[in-house]
């Protein structure tokens, strides 16, 4: 009996195992980006233990016996759909679909991977709220959505930053650009400056990133340079199988196209690229290459831009993709304005009409490629060039008290082209070794390149009796023609292991243990040369066409004797070099304490060591200045779980911020405003920082938060002027302390959601920024401590910081309508307020140097006509505000700078095949 029925429940299973399974396959896409294929999306056979993820492309298979299924599609920050599936033995089925975003709570589902489309503000939004430090992060499509076209704009549209008028200085919560830092996918790229710390971030198009973060908590694997903030640029990862874009426009600005001369100095090529420098034999003969003769130009800007990228599969798990991308544009401006310096008594030092007439140009060119061996491994290399130019031609016309001349006004005419170019090779790198313990890795190679090639001036004497110029001259440099070289070259790497700690009773991890080493290795070589003419007063009395300086300035001239030429120490040039190495280990561990209640506690420790050299006019015998610091850096930051939609954050840590090399360097910077000096007696400040937010999440794409932040600063830097003859500026540990406090607030907020197939609704956008700053100036201090080589004469004994505003106000709105799956229209209007801000602090009883508080207006309207075809349109600056810089006098403010930038329209066309 008992034979029987083990061959009858034999029998029985082998019929149920003779069944054949049938296959649900399809794709799932991203409905909020045009059905562009959704990634890592869960799709579960409810009812089942049947369930997996999208792979890369979107596309999915699972295998059931025959029957009625309810199968479901989710992904975090997206709605879940549920569709009935009847399964029939031996026979596919084929249902795709497109997620829209909705709320975050997502039950039943296990999450596999995170989410891959950083691009989106909904999942960058996602990643704010779940991670337990505290992030903000702006998207492609959110850049997209504003019309921002360089990354320096980007970062000035988040909350507590600002970008100063007429510069690529970007503050962060009052500290400029000293207290901030860069990277490139974690990885640090240096400057192209040398008069700056940062990068311009303006060199960044928008076209080669996937999002920006910017980090204003700091956390140990950031290096510990650090007060303001982190700006980090995540380049495009491209997952698509095939793209290529052609896109092309053209771009004026008003002040420009209605001067009718728009002059510009001959030489330096329209491309932005040059190849001329020093010339052979320049103190024996007039040997310089370029023209002193202006040139008219037809002040039309445009812009170019092809976009490819393209995936293959490689065996079962295998995936190759490329991604590149090449830009050229051009852009023309021009301002007109007052710019002096006066006395305490509100007289006038230097006095002038200024005329600025300026070309730029960006070349970008990016690839990238990574390769995905499986789920467990991945490799990716980056290689971004980027090149920059400015050439501006500035003429000065007013007074000089240094150019005493009752019968005549002094004109100063100088022509200036600046080439950056930047260089960044990156390797990354990451592997999950186990089920717990991943390794992240990068390598990269960076160069920079700046060169500042002939930069020509001029002075001369106009008499208006006469209708007569001259050349002027009380210093044989104030007619010079001056060559700028800097190169520096970084290597950085990081590593990171992480340790995935155990679950807890519902199966979610405890949190993570994070161990790693940074390196950093920088290099700065840096020459200068002036060729100084000196007039013979011959010279000083024969008439010149300001326009026509030529007629001049030639060999025959050289040889009659009108004019010499020299140079300091002859053909060797001025230069200085810094070497600064870094060696940092760090640790963290993130725990979470309870259900609600999750902690990251940090410590960084840095060696570091920076020389800098110099062989300058100051100090012609050379000189040689070394620091060597040893850091430890904690940090935590704690967050509650209100509930599912609300946060509460608290962090805290202690960072450093160091000098740079110019600014220890003896060596002088000479602007026909101003000039600047380096203090090799410069050294390290001490920064306490602390952050307390509140978050809110109503919907995937809604925000409202409130942060409050305090900075404690010990013997911080400032740049100020120091008492000497010529009011030179210089670098110094200013007091004792300084502080900043304040608070942000931010907010996203759909107005109105038409529910239906497709996209349509009115967004709101705002973040705001109340803060106040305070440091001490000390005197005493900053003359002991420079051996009594520099000694400043402050109006106060206090101040604000310097670029930093009392408010920041950002806002938008957006417009967003599809008519159909490849067409719609988008439209943003963008508004950007800073209130009063510090530019210099007074000294010999003269006030303060204050920009005043100024708004700005941006309209943006993309259109898509269809799959392929898209037009967009752009006007920046609708407002066309009068930019003002006063000094702050006892007898009440005194005009000291002001100058319209005018509006700019842009008209764009692309087509992507």
């Amino acid at each position: 009996m008992k034979l029987k029925l083990l061959i009858f429940t034999l029998f029985i299973c082998t019929l149920t195992f003779a069944q054949t399974k049938g296959t649900i396959t399809g794709v799932l896409t991203d409905k909020e980006l045009n059905n562009e294929t959704l990634p890592f999306a869960n799709v579960i056979l409810k009812g089942t233990k049947a369930n997996t993820t999208t792979d890369i492309d979107g596309k999915y298979t699972l295998s059931a016996l025959p029957g009625t299924y309810v199968i479901q599609f989710s992904f975090v920050g997206y709605e879940p759909i549920e569709v009935p599936v009847t399964v029939e033995s031996g026979k596919t089925v084929t249902i795709s679909k497109a997620l829209a975003p909705g709320g975050y709570m997502l039950k039943d589902v296990i999450i596999t991977a995170p989410p891959v489309s950083r691009e989106k503000e909904t999942a960058l939004l996602l990643d704010q709220k779940n991670a337990v430090e505290i992030k903000q992060s702006i998207g492609a499509q959110e850049l997209s959505r504003k019309g921002v076209g360089d990354v320096a704009a980007a970062v000035a549209k988040t909350s507590g930053v600002s970008k100063q008028e007429g510069s690529n200085n970007v503050y962060v919560r009052g500290l400029g650009d000293r207290y901030n830092s860069t990277s490139m996918n974690g990885l640090p790229i240096p400057s192209n400056d040398p008069q700056k710390k940062n990068i311009a971030l303006d060199l960044f198009s928008t076209d080669i990133v996937e999002y920006i973060s910017i980090d204003k908590v700091y956390g140990s694997r950031m290096y510990g340079d650090f007060a303001g903030g982190n700006v980090d640029i995540a380049s495009k990862d491209y997952r698509g199988e095939g793209m290529f874009e052609i896109a092309f426009g053209s771009t004026i600005n008003t002040n420009a196209v209605q001067k009718n001369n728009f002059l510009m100095q001959q030489g330096p090529s329209k491309s932005g690229f040059i190849s001329y420098g020093v010339p052979k034999n320049p103190l024996t003969g007039y040997n310089f290459e370029n023209s002193l003769n202006p040139e008219k130009q037809t002040p039309f800007g445009g812009n170019f831009n092809l976009k490819a990228g393209k995936s293959f599969n490689i065996g079962e798990e295998g995936k190759l993709s490329f991604f590149a991308t090449a830009s050229f544009n051009n852009g023309y401006e021009f301002r007109e304005g007052l710019t002096q310096s006066i006395n305490a008594q509100g007289a006038s030092l230097k006095s002038f009409e200024q005329e600025k007439f300026s070309y730029n140009t960006n070349t970008t060119g990016m690839f990238n490629s990574n390769y995905r061996f499986n789920n467990d491994h991945k490799i990716g290399y980056n290689f971004l060039f980027v090149n920059s130019s400015e050439q501006t031609r500035d003429t000065y016309f007013g007074s000089d008290r240094d150019f005493d001349n009752a019968d005549a006004s002094l004109q100063v005419q100088r022509g200036t082209f600046t080439q950056n170019s930047v260089i960044i090779n990156q390797l990354l790198g990451n592997d999950k070794i186990t089920d717990n313990i991943n390794l992240d890795w990068g390598l990269s190679y960076n160069t920079v390149k700046g060169d500042m090639p002939d930069r020509t001036q001029n002075k001369m004497f106009y008499n208006p009796t006469t209708n007569n110029y001259t050349i002027a001259q009380r210093t044989t440099t104030d007619n010079q023609r001056y060559f700028q070289n800097l190169t520096e070259d970084e290597i950085a790497a990081n590593i990171a292991l992480t340790y995935k700690l155990g679950d807890n009773k519902d199966g979610d991890s405890r949190g993570k243990i994070v161990a790693g080493y940074n390196g950093r290795f920088k290099k700065r070589e840096f020459e200068a040369i002036q060729f100084n003419f000196n007039i013979s007063q011959t010279g000083q009395n024969t008439s010149v066409n300001p326009n026509n300086l030529d007629d001049f300035f030639n060999q025959q001239n050289y040889n009659n004797g009108l004019f010499s030429i020299a140079a300091f120490a002859g053909m060797t040039p001025q230069t200085y070099g810094g070497n600064q190495d870094i060696h940092a280990g760090f640790g963290n561990i993130e725990y979470k304490l309870s259900e609600k209640l999750s902690s990251m506690l940090g410590l960084r420790v840095e060696k570091i060591n920076q020389t800098v050299n110099w062989r300058t006019q100051l100090d012609a015998s050379g000189g040689k200045n070394t620091f060597e610091r040893n850091e430890f850096l904690p940090s935590l930051v704690l967050k509650y779980e209100l509930n599912e939609k609300q946060n509460l954050r608290i962090a805290s840590s202690k960072t450093y911020t160091l000098p740079q090399f110019k600014e220890r360097a003896l060596f002088i910077y000479e602007d026909v405003m101003q000039s600047e000096i380096g203090n090799p007696f410069l050294y390290p400040s001490q920064n306490y920082n602390f952050d307390l937010k509140w978050e809110i999440f109503p919907k995937s794409d809604e925000l409202f938060s409130v942060t409050a932040f305090g900075k404690y600063i010990i013997d911080p830097i400032n740049q100020i002027v120091v008492a000497s003859s010529s009011n030179d500026i210089s670098f110094v540990n200013i007091g004792d302390s300084g502080y900043a406090y304040g608070v942000e607030l931010e907010t996203r907020k759909n107005i109105f959601e038409i529910e239906g197939e497709f996209t349509n609704k009115l967004s709101l956008g705002v973040n705001a920024s109340l803060m106040k700053t305070y440091q001490d100036i000390d005197a005493e201090k900053v003359r002991k401590e420079t051996d009594g080589r520099l000694n400043i004469n402050t109006t106060d004994d206090n101040s604000g910081f310097t670029g930093a505003s009392d408010l920041i106000l950002n806002a938008d709105l957006s417009y967003t309508k599809n008519f159909k799956k490849d067409s719609g229209i988008m439209a943003t209007l963008a508004y950007n307020h800073y209130s009063d801000k510090l530019f210099a602090i007074g000294n010999e009883q003269k006030g303060n140097l204050v920009d005043k508080a100024m708004g700005s207006l941006d309209l943006v309207f993309k259109t898509k006509l269809n799959k392929s075809f898209g037009i967009n349109f752009g006007a920046k600056n609708l407002l066309n505000p009068e930019f003002k810089r006063v000094q702050e006098n006892a007898g009440g403010d005194v005009l000291v700078f002001d100058y319209k930038k005018g509006l700019s329209f842009g008209l764009g066309m692309s087509y992507q095949f």
